[in-house]
């Protein structure tokens, strides 16, 4: 007995010095030991354990590497695919170990460890492999880092990750999402992860019910977002089978060769593409290659002569292709029993028939309430063309419409306007207060250049519209000549106001920029302006009575060379501050004016010659027309302003006085 306890003993000593060597490779798998700490944390083991590709990374390989960390639940994980994204993660060369480091001196480097931020010792600069990922691999590291994002502390990260999920969400990201909707405080950044939660519910959740659901919860909605996630879901593609289509294809549309929807020769197209069917040369190929090997007068032995039909020079060609001399080719009657035998479809890439009759049941509310609010925001846009008209042709209302004179120098004016604004911002640097204090000065500098012209000029010519015409033409050409001389010919900027800046944005589809809601503003001050001077000051009085009548006006006892100047003043001043309003959204240029000058002489004409209403409605119309007729056909504006001018001349051709025509004896004059 003793002596088998003696064996015994000696057998297990024997055992234990076995054991030794095959414990070592066993633990050597988890990862080398960390000199000072024993055996390496978890994290150290999952990098080690994908050494071999964070090595040689690359955004196609590095996938499971990052993965990995990002679903190990480790608390150390996101530290370290942080560093790793800031290039601050290295590795030592001598036993692969993976550290954060610091530089310490000329050569040295202090080494901290990746699991608990322990100082690990240091090592020179050779002896360390600086982990340098490319744009690719940061890009899938920062998609890794956003589910530990969304449950970040700071609101700005927070957001931040929800703005990655956005661009570049993942299924990954919808777990990470469900589980930080509790937790958000914040009642903005709270309603975007739900709505995220839902638009990636469509895309990635497993159950076919909770995406209906979710896909249901957008009807209606109008934000690209959601069209975006609804669109690949009603997408289809072509195919073809043999016989009836597979069961479980969700089919879009069964399709007929020969419809309109698919001719015969696309779906034979499709056949050879799916190796269904031989390949078709055309008409003209196969009748090169016939001619190609024509002997004795004949064509793999049937006579020229009998190749005056389609199914004989099919015959010649089979048996050419029979012989090997050309390449085959299917005939029309294999091409027909090709096109019977098979079946051609339209198939979703969605394969639920339940979730892409939800998606386009979605999308079908979303396009009733878009087009919508398409015509909303088309209507916006002509209102503020409109008031931009009106502004401009305001001026232009009082002095061809009141006092009948062809100012052709009504565009110059507004240049002036505009240029006086620019002249004013060199100076007054503060933009809010340089627009205030433009708009008047442009009024009175355009007021003391219309009062000039019209003393000088226009004085002489009235009751003579052609020698008018002439006259303020020359005078146009000469204000734009005298304004490239002192500003020369490149735009100027006037600058507006910071509060000026942006758009309101209604929705996704609807927006207007805040420049032109102050526009219209100041159409609208400028409409109440020129209706309390002409109904309740002296001077409209006046005017209103030389334009009725100037020789019972001035017997009266009013002056009509003196309302005259003035109103032609009044004009113009008008004129400068519209240039001043449409020189902030657009370049101040000595052409400026010639780009308004052709749209405000039409907004009097249809308007109705001397009625400040008739001029309302006439910029109204023609800024719904040239907003209705660039929508119709978007790629060519000169074109939609061409179909105005025709369409305008036809409304004249039925209402020569305008939409509100004068009456009594003014308008007979």
């Amino acid at each position: 007995m003793r002596l088998f306890s003696v064996l015994f003993a000696c057998l297990f000593a024997v055992a234990v010095v076995v054991a030794g060597p095959i414990t070592g490779p066993a633990l050597a798998q988890s990862g080398p030991a960390v000199p000072g700490q024993g055996q390496p944390s978890p994290i150290q083991n999952i990098l080690h354990e994908n050494r071999s590709l964070i090595e040689k990374s690359s955004r196609r390989t590095i996938g499971p590497a990052i993965a990995a960390l990002r679903d190990s639940g480790l608390p150390a994980a996101r530290n370290v695919l942080e560093k790793w994204q800031d290039k601050a993660l290295y590795q030592r060369k001598s036993d692969g170990l993976f550290f954060f480091a610091e530089k310490a001196g000329e050569d040295g480097y202090r080494l901290i460890d990746i699991a608990t931020g322990a100082d690990a010792g240091t090592a020179n600069r050779q002896d360390l492999d600086q982990l340098k990922p490319n744009s690719g691999v940061r890009a899938l590291i920062a998609a890794a880092l956003v589910p530990y994002q969304l449950t970040d502390p700071d609101p700005a990260v927070r957001s931040g990750a929800l703005d990655a999920i956005s661009r570049n969400g993942e299924a990954a990201h919808l777990r990470a999402l469900r589980g930080a909707i509790a937790s958000e405080t914040d009642p903005g950044l709270k309603a975007r992860k739900e709505r995220l939660e839902r638009l990636l519910t469509i895309a990635y959740d497993p159950d076919p019910a909770a995406r209906i659901a979710a896909i249901e919860s957008f009807a209606g909605d109008l934000g690209v977002d959601v069209r975006a996630a609804l669109n690949p879901l009603v997408a289809t593609t072509r195919a073809v089978t043999a016989g009836a289509p597979p069961e479980g294809e969700n089919i879009a549309r069964r399709l007929i060769p020969g419809s309109d929807a698919l001719p015969e020769a696309e779906a034979y197209r499709l056949l050879v593409a799916a190796g269904l069917a031989p390949p078709r040369i055309s008409a003209a190929d196969r009748r090169n290659a016939l001619a190609a090997h024509i002997e004795d007068g004949a064509v793999a032995g049937i006579p020229l002569k009998d190749l005056n039909s389609e199914a004989a020079r099919e015959r010649a060609y089979a048996a050419l292709a029979a012989r090997g001399l050309v390449p085959p080719t299917a005939t029309t009657e294999e091409v027909q029993a090709a096109l019977d035998a098979h079946s051609f479809y339209d198939r979703y890439a969605e394969p639920d028939p339940a979730v892409t009759a939800a998606a386009g049941a979605a999308l079908d509310a979303i396009a009733a309430k878009l087009g919508l609010n398409q015509a909303v925001n088309l209507s916006l846009d002509a209102l503020s063309l409109a008031s931009i008209y009106f502004l401009a042709a305001i001026g232009l209302a009082i002095t061809f419409g009141v006092m009948g004179v062809i100012n052709m120098a009504h565009g110059e004016f507004i240049m002036m306007g505009a240029y006086t604004g620019y002249v004013v911002q060199q100076i007054v640097p503060d933009y809010t207060v340089s627009i205030l204090i433009a708009l008047p000065l442009a009024f009175a500098v355009t007021f003391a250049a219309g009062v000039a012209m019209e003393r000088l000029v226009i004085r002489w010519l009235y009751n003579r519209p052609l020698e008018t015409l002439l006259a303020t033409f020359g005078i146009s050409i000469a204000l734009q000549q005298l304004a490239r001389n002192i500003f020369g010919t490149q735009a100027r900027p006037l600058t507006s106001p910071g509060w000026l800046d942006g758009a309101l944005h209604l929705n996704d589809v609807v927006s207007i920029s805040y420049i032109r809601i102050a526009i219209f503003v100041l159409a609208l001050l400028f409409l109440a302006l020129f209706l309390f001077i002409m109904r309740r000051t002296r001077l409209g009085l006046e005017i209103r009575a030389v334009t009725q009548n100037p020789r019972m006006a001035a017997s009266m006892g009013i002056d009509p060379d003196r309302i005259n100047m003035l109103t032609f003043g009044l004009g113009s001043g008008i004129a400068g501050v519209a240039g001043v309003a449409i020189g902030l959204y657009a370049k101040v240029t000595s052409e400026l004016g010639q780009d308004y000058i052709v749209q405000s002489f039409m907004t009097v004409v249809v308007g109705g010659v001397g009625n400040i209403w008739g001029t309302l409605l006439g910029a109204s119309m023609i800024g719904f027309l040239q907003k209705g007729i660039e929508w119709l056909n978007p790629s060519n504006t000169l074109a939609a302003q061409t179909y105005m001018i025709l369409f305008i001349i036809l409304f004249i051709q039925i209402r020569p006085r305008g939409i509100v025509a004068l009456r009594g004896r003014a308008a007979g004059d």
